[in-house]
């Protein structure tokens, strides 16, 4: 990061103007306020220096109260604070408040110089780490995610294509962690140092996507006072990933199809026509050939789009994954909420491993999440029963191979009540599965009774 603008504070017109020259002299741009509430009210409206020199004593505002101030509006910038001899006890409150450092007047030039350096090497220090835990971090979840054999064969297909700026289509059912692979793609691209911005076409109505994703100029609605730019816009020189591109309405798709091909638009409102470096990822669970048939998303822009199709599976076809990403939400999820969550308990494990989790690694991320909370197993365990038919039917099958393999006689009638209630097991969890949970509704797709459905959850052990 370039660090050279320096902000002094300082109502001192002499002493300002000898700064300025002396930090320009040295190579920094320098902007100078008279006092700590015009150089607030500046932060405040998104001025965003490298440090600031802060002196304690001033008309209005002192120097502590900036030094809050600032802090508020931008936590991690570095202040030097401006001091007398006599000062000490302001200066000790003006670190334990986040100062960085201090000069004490007068000093020299040198002093000025080092002071500036270290910290901004500490600062430089600082950033470093964060970029390391977060890498690290991120190498934690693409190690997790891209585990299974299946996940690999994507990974390799990624980096092939990441070198390029071909459009990428990623599908798959819901929590799959699409948006992991489409990061994935950006993160050894060419653009891995621009903006990653990602749009959910799901989450906003179609009349406010296209002001979204392309902007507004001023007057364009009723509402806007200002322009705006869109997304396409923040995302210069990096990538877009639309997420739920199957929720598109086609005008939009239309004006989407413009920036594929042309890679320019108009601003909701605007005349003129803005370019853009951009490189567009989507994802989708919906078939999108299918609503192509149906009229319901243009053939054009789906061609557009499916240059690389990459199928992220579904969990359950990738289970070797769980005990992995279980290790690494427990791990997340235990500093989020200051939880001495080390693991899961063996038979928390073994149930993720039989269950063919629906909702995918989303699923298992909410799963986790509730038991680093409540660290009640039996909730789990109840929640997976409800929801999954695979214990039960395993328990069917056990069952009945059990009976056979005795290799004496075999009465139908004796198992007759065994079998319809194992039988009756499997169909109860699916439908709860297919009701999420829901046994009001699932007792009327069975024409019971919700007490019957909930008399044959507890003699059924579900």
């Amino acid at each position: 990061m370039k660090r050279d603008h320096l902000v002094v504070i300082d109502d001192d017109k002499s002493f300002r103007s000898y700064l300025t020259t002396l930090l320009e002299a040295i190579g920094y741009r320098v902007t100078c306020f008279a006092s700590g509430e015009e150089a607030v009210e500046a932060l405040e409206k998104g001025l965003a220096p490298s440090m600031i020199i802060l002196d304690i004593i001033m008309e209005g505002l002192s120097g502590i109260e900036v030094l809050k101030k600032v802090r508020r509006i931008q936590e991690e910038l570095p202040i030097i604070m401006l001091t007398g001899v006599d000062q000490t006890q302001t200066i000790v409150e003006a670190m334990r408040f986040g100062a960085s450092d201090y000069l004490v007047k007068p000093f020299e030039t040198e002093e000025l110089e080092i002071a500036i350096r270290n910290v901004f090497e500490k600062a430089d220090l600082v950033d470093e780490i964060k970029r390391l835990r977060a890498l690290l971090h991120r190498e934690d979840q693409e190690t997790a995610v891209f585990h299974s054999p299946k996940m690999l064969e994507i990974v390799e297909i990624v980096r092939q294509v990441a070198e390029t700026d071909v459009t990428v289509l990623v599908h798959g059912e819901s929590g799959v962690g699409k948006e992991v692979v489409a990061k994935r793609v950006h993160q050894l691209s060419p653009r891995a140092e621009g903006p990653f911005v990602k749009v959910n076409c799901a989450a906003l109505p179609n009349d406010l996507l296209e002001s979204e994703l392309f902007g507004y100029e001023k007057g364009a609605f009723t509402g806007a006072t200002k322009s705006k730019p869109g997304k396409f816009e923040l995302a210069q020189r990096g990538t877009i990933f639309l997420d739920e591109i199957g929720e598109m309405s086609m005008p939009t798709q239309a004006k989407l199809l413009q920036v594929l091909q042309d890679g320019e638009f108009a601003r909701l409102g605007g005349q003129r026509n803005t370019r853009v470096d951009v490189r567009v990822l989507v994802a989708t669970n919906k078939d999108l050939e299918t609503m192509v048939g149906e009229q319901q998303f243009r053939e054009d822009l789906y061609y557009r789009l499916n240059v690389i199709s990459l199928h992220v599976p579904p969990l359950r076809e990738r289970k070797e994954e769980i005990p992995i990403l279980t290790d690494l939400f427990t791990k997340k999820f235990s500093r989020q909420f200051n939880k001495k969550v080390s693991r899961l308990p063996e038979v928390l494990v073994d149930a993720f491993l039989r269950h063919d989790w629906p909702g995918n690694v989303r699923e298992l991320e909410n799963m986790i999440k509730r038991y680093v909370v409540l660290r009640d197993e039996k909730i789990i365990l109840n929640e997976l029963a409800d929801g999954s038919s695979l214990p039960m039917e395993q328990e069917f099958d056990m069952d009945l191979s059990g009976l056979v393999e005795d290799g004496k006689s075999v009465s139908l009638k004796a198992i007759d009540k065994k079998v319809a209630r194992l039988a009756e097991g499997v169909l109860i969890s699916r439908v709860l599965q297919h009701t999420k949970g829901n046994k009001r509704k699932a007792a009327e797709i069975l024409q019971i009774s919700y007490k019957a459905l909930l008399y044959k959850i507890k003699d059924c052990q579900l």
